[in-house]
């Protein structure tokens, strides 16, 4: 059986992000181009990378390799096609975190935003034991009073989710994180139109700068 987010066209899960009572596109772009900006790293790894939204923020002065890591291969390859000035710099990677963390490589920063709610704590603990990441930022939905997928003309494109989705909560992700050896960083939230909101929680290794 194939995996919920391997049936949901690009084209639609885009469209539902950008739309003027959702904004998640939009802001998640913002909040990546300060992830990729705030640490002093080379090697970076992006989990959910979808078709490249936030890739244009990459300073390849800085910017050694970036690995795009997606369970769907189209979203990988919009990715790549998208940013051809990141032509070897961007590596794209296919994976089911759920089933293979192994298959991937290590980088200094990784960056999960809206990832978790998909894999859960443990698989997250297990990805990022692997990486082995001085620095870890995450961004995590807060839905308030709404239903965790905002109301949209496309709200049915993402009905078969809801067999792979996790609730995610700051506290017990701080702690999640907190007992494979990082420690809790700053955390910034910003509000969406729909009453939901995004939260960014960073953390570094204990043995980081």
């Amino acid at each position: 059986m194939r995996h919920p987010w391997e049936e949901i066209p690009l084209e639609d899960y885009e469209k539902h992000m950008k739309l003027e009572s959702v904004l998640q596109l939009q802001a998640l772009n913002e909040i990546m181009k300060s992830q990729l900006e705030d640490y002093p790293v080379s090697r970076i790894m992006i989990l959910g990378i979808a078709g490249g939204n936030g890739l244009e923020h990459i300073r390849k002065d800085r910017v050694k390799k970036v690995y795009g890591v997606d369970i769907n291969a189209a979203y990988l390859e919009a990715a790549a096609a998208r940013h051809p000035e990141l032509v070897g710099v961007l590596e794209c990677l296919r994976a089911d975190l759920t089933e293979e963390p192994y298959r991937l490589p290590e980088a200094e920063l990784v960056v999960a935003d809206l990832l978790v709610e998909y894999i859960g704590y443990e698989r997250f603990q297990e990805v990022i034991r692997h990486v082995r990441p001085a620095y870890v930022s995450c961004v995590i939905q807060v839905d308030g009073e709404e239903r965790w997928v905002s109301d949209s003309p496309y709200l049915h494109t993402f009905d078969r989710l809801e067999r792979v989705h996790h609730p995610v909560e700051r506290e017990v992700l701080r702690e999640a994180i907190g007992t494979i050896g990082y420690r809790a960083g700053g955390a910034w939230e910003r509000g969406l139109p729909n009453g939901k909101s995004l939260v960014r929680m960073d953390f570094a290794r204990e043995d980081a700068p």
